[in-house]
């Protein structure tokens, strides 16, 4: 009776490591604990937006390159406090196919938008709009912020939910890898 408990917990235990193994295997290497990053990258549909010229975009325009898309708004305070560090990494010279693309989910307010650039002092990112709420339904977004990676193959590999810092030297490291 001694034994078979041993070799029950023996068992059990060998179990539970390998599944705890597993689960922290998955996470291998991303940097960020609201990253959720797919085994398998999701295809994605042609999405229209505008951008601040209310001129139609496609975002399979943006095939072979790595394309980080931004959801935010202007009353978001995480958003707010996350903008300069997206804008900083745009500017990153060590990335030579990124393209990132921050979408006001508010109704277009070309005013109000460009004041809260403005006030955060944003150089390179470029506003944009989805005023038919083309990117809610392909992605299924549920609040902001929130950021979706699209690797060179026009496939979704990650999400980000909520705030990060875009210039945390592990991300960048990590994302590097995807340039």
């Amino acid at each position: 009776m001694f034994i078979n408990q041993k070799i029950i917990r023996l068992l059990i235990f060998a179990f539970c490591f390998n599944i705890f193994s597993s689960i922290a295997q998955t996470k291998e290497g991303v940097p960020l604990n609201n990253i959720i990053l797919y085994e398998n990258p999701r295809p994605i549909s042609p999405v229209i937006f505008k951008d601040f010229s209310s001129n139609k975009i496609n975002l399979t325009d943006y095939q072979g390159k790595l394309l980080i898309v931004n959801f935010w708004a202007t009353w978001c305070a995480p958003c707010k406090k996350e903008m300069p560090s997206l804008d900083n990494l745009y500017q990153n010279s060590k990335f030579k196919n990124l393209e990132i693309i921050a979408v006001n989910m508010e109704a277009p307010n070309n005013k109000k938008t460009k004041k809260f650039f403005n006030d955060l002092k944003i150089k390179k990112l470029q506003i944009f709009y989805d005023d038919n709420l083309n990117f809610v339904k392909e992605f299924k977004l549920r609040g902001l912020p929130t950021t979706i990676l699209i690797n060179k193959q026009g496939k979704e590999f990650a999400k980000i939910l909520g705030e990060i810092n875009f210039n945390n030297r592990k991300f960048v490291k990590w994302l590097l890898k995807y340039d």
